[in-house]
C-alpha cells in the first residue's frame, strides 16, 4: 500500500470542497491551490493548507502543470486529486505525477491516452465488442468523403470534434444541403477549441436518451459498474438535471449496458473512477457507446445517494493500491441532482458574473448540497458558472 499522507486538490470550488470533506474523514491532510481571483474563495479556507499558484486565467494557474507540481513538493503533498475539468483528463499530467513520484488520483496516463480521442476510443470499443454508433471515423477528412459517408449512414447525422466535448465542433445535419456549411463550421470550431480540426460523423437519433454508467477499476484486476445515471435533460449540450436510476431503460437493458461498461473498463485495464457514456434509443431499446470520461463526474452524488457509497473514498483507496472491497452493489430508491449556475434568465440563461449578495441553503430533510460559494463570493468570468448542486 502506497499511503496518501497529504492530498493536494488541483481544482477549485465545490469539487475541491467535496474532495476535502472525504479526505478529512480518512485522516488525510489537504492542500488547496488557488489563483489570484480565488484568493477569498470558500474552498481556500476549508483546506488545511493553501498556496497561491498564479494569475486568474486558468492557463496561469489551474492548467499550469509546473506550478501544481511545485506546490505539491513545497507543501509535502504526496498525492494529487485533479477533480473534474482543468487537468483531470490530461494524460501528460498523469504521467508527470508518476514521473515525480506523486500519486495521481485517477486512471493511468495510458488509459487516459487511449480513451481521450473519440475516434481511437470508438475503435477500441469495437474491438472489445461494445456497440458503437454507426458512423465514419476515418483518417480521410476531405468534405467529399464525409458527403459519401453521410449518404451511406442516412440523415440526420451528427458532426463531432474528435478531440473535444461540451458542444464545441458539434453540428446536427438534417440533409445533404446543410452538410458543407456545417462541416466547415465544425472544423473551425474544433481547431479553435481543441487545436485539432479532425471530425467524426455519427448517425443522429433525435429522441435518444443520454445514459452513463459509473465504472471503477483497481490495480488488482477488478472491474465493476455502479449502475447508471440519466443525463438527458441538457441545455446547449451541457447537463442540467441528472438522476439515478434511469426511468428510460428496462432491467434487461440495464444488465446489457452494465456488462458493456465493464467490458470497456477491462479493455484498457482501467483503474479508479470513470464514466462510460451511452446513447440509448427508446424506439428499439438499442444503445451505443459514446465516450469514456476518465475522471469523477459532476453528477457523481446521485450514484452515491442510491448506492450508499462514497466515490471519493473509493478513489483514494484505489489510488493507494487497495482492492475494491464493496461486495455486490445494489441500489435503493431514486436520486436527482440539479446544477445551480450563475445565469441570466432574461438572456437565454447565458452565464453571468458578479457578487453573490445572499446565499442560503434550505434546511429541508433529505436534501444534500455540494456547494463552493457563500454570501459575498465573487463569480468571475474566468471559470465555470456552476456554483452548487442540490441533490435529493
Amino acid at each position: 500500500m502506497n499511503k496518501i499522507t497529504k492530498l493536494l486538490i488541483a481544482n477549485r470550488g465545490e469539487i475541491a470542497i467535496r474532495v476535502m470533506r472525504t479526505a478529512r474523514t480518512m485522516g488525510i491532510n489537504t492542500v488547496a491551490v488557488y489563483s489570484q481571483a480565488d484568493r477569498d474563495a470558500l474552498f481556500v479556507g476549508v483546506a488545511d493548507e493553501a498556496i497561491c499558484i498564479g494569475g486568474s486565467h486558468p492557463a496561469e494557474s489551474y492548467l499550469d502543470q509546473d506550478k501544481i507540481i511545485a506546490a505539491a513538493k513545497q507543501t509535502g503533498a504526496n498525492a494529487i486529486h485533479p477533480g473534474y475539468g482543468f487537468l483531470s483528463e490530461n494524460a501528460s499530467f498523469a504521467q508527470r505525477c508518476a514521473d515525480e513520484g506523486i500519486i495521481f488520483v485517477g486512471p493511468s496516463a495510458a488509459a487516459i491516452q487511449q480513451l481521450g480521442p473519440k475516434i481511437g476510443a470508438k475503435e477500441l470499443m469495437q474491438k472489445a465488442g461494445v456497440p458503437v454508433v454507426p458512423g465514419y471515423n476515418g483518417s480521410d477528412q476531405n468534405f467529399e468523403t464525409f458527403q459519401k459517408e453521410a449518404a451511406k449512414i442516412g440523415y440526420p447525422v451528427l458532426l463531432k470534434a474528435s478531440a473535444g466535448g461540451g458542444g464545441k465542433g458539434m453540428r446536427i445535419v438534417n440533409s445533404e444541403a446543410e452538410l458543407e456549411a456545417a462541416f466547415n463550421t465544425a472544423t473551425r470550431e474544433a481547431e479553435k477549441g481543441f487545436g485539432s480540426g479532425v471530425l467524426l460523423m455519427e448517425k443522429y437519433f433525435p429522441k435518444a436518451k443520454h445514459i452513463e454508467f459509473q465504472i471503477f477499476g483497481d490495480t488488482h484486476g477488478n472491474y465493476v459498474h455502479l449502475f447508471e445515471r440519466e443525463c438527458s435533460l441538457q441545455r446547449r449540450y451541457q447537463k442540467v438535471i441528472e438522476e439515478s436510476p434511469s426511468p428510460s431503460i428496462s432491467a434487461a437493458t440495464r444488465q446489457q449496458m452494465g456488462d458493456a461498461a465493464v467490458a470497456a473498463a477491462r479493455a484498457v485495464q482501467y483503474t479508479n473512477a470513470g464514466t462510460v457514456e451511452f446513447l440509448y434509443s427508446p424506439a428499439d431499446a438499442s444503445f451505443y457507446f459514446l465516450e469514456v470520461n476518465t475522471r469523477l463526474q459532476v453528477e457523481h452524488p446521485v450514484t452515491e445517494e442510491v448506492t450508499g457509497l462514497d466515490l471519493v473514498r473509493l478513489q483514494l483507496e484505489v489510488a493507494q493500491g487497495l482492492p475494491l472491497n464493496i461486495g455486490d452493489v445494489t441500489t435503493t430508491g431514486h436520486a436527482i441532482e440539479c446544477r445551480i449556475c450563475a445565469e441570466d434568465a432574461e438572456n437565454n440563461f447565458f452565464p453571468d458574473t458578479g457578487e453573490i449578495l445572499l446565499y442560503k441553503e434550505p434546511t429541508l430533510k433529505g436534501l444534500r448540497f455540494d456547494s463552493g460559494v457563500q454570501t459575498g463570493s465573487k463569480v468571475d468570468v474566468f471559470y465555470d458558472s456552476m456554483l452548487a448542486k442540490v441533490i435529493a
